[in-house]
């Protein structure tokens, strides 16, 4: 069994800077592809970043490539996203997930593994 704990959501100004952190407990982490995803009020939850299990592939969804950056620590079982120059359009509550399969991470199909999520509010 594998369980997400996400952190580090907040209130933010825009054009400032926070970065989420995804702690994942199980002896198995560094074989799972790690993902974040967001949903923002009344809209659908949507695909943010992904990476391997070795960390070597990542990929963002467009409106926040050049400003966020997910990465891994495969021996403290963390997955941070830091996110920098914060928009409003951002604001939303921000999941982590885990899957053995990087696709399946990367469209969201039947993702084993959620974390409760962990809000971000940006203030224009």
């Amino acid at each position: 069994q594998v369980q997400l704990v996400e952190s580090g959501g907040g209130l933010v100004q825009a054009g400032g800077s926070l970065r989420l952190s995804c702690a994942v407990s199980g002896r198995t982490f560094s074989s799972y592809a790690m993902g974040w995803f967001r949903q923002a009020p009344g809209k659908e939850r949507e695909f943010v970043a992904v990476i391997s299990a070795s960390g070597g592939v990542t990929d963002y969804t467009g409106s926040v490539k050049g400003r966020f950056t997910i990465s891994r620590d495969n021996a403290k079982n963390l997955v941070l996203l830091q996110m920098n120059s914060l928009e409003p359009e951002d604001t939303a509550v921000y999941y982590c997930a885990a899957d053995k399969e990087l696709g399946t991470v990367r469209f969201m199909r039947n993702i084993n593994y959620w974390g409760e999520g962990t809000l971000v509010t940006v203030s224009s």
